[in-house]
């Protein structure tokens, strides 16, 4: 079972904020550009059908210009929390 962490603590340096674990990617989430919540998902992920759904909405809406400078999803945190709680993935805050 993959543990995923959002990175939300305003306290952490901005260097441990960036820091991608080998074999993983960020992901921004969220509908509004403000509030968008950094993930970071296995690399594996981005093959699993319905998280290659949400890439085609991405490509859609941003192109390969994404805004934050990372791989932006243009959906409600909820919906992104819910789909990889459906891979068997245990979400930290």
């Amino acid at each position: 079972m993959a543990i995923l962490s959002r990175v939300v603590n305003s306290k952490q340096s901005h260097k441990q904020q960036t820091r991608v674990p080998k074999g993983h990617v960020a992901v921004y989430v969220g509908e509004e550009m403000e509030n968008k919540k950094r993930f970071v998902v296995p690399i594996s992920y981005l093959n699993h059908p319905s998280f290659q759904g949400l890439l085609n909405r991405a490509e859609e809406e941003f192109g390969f210009n994404h805004p934050i400078g990372g791989l932006t999803i243009p959906c409600r945190e909820e919906t992104f929390v819910g789909l990889l709680n459906s891979y068997g993935c245990i979400v930290s805050t």
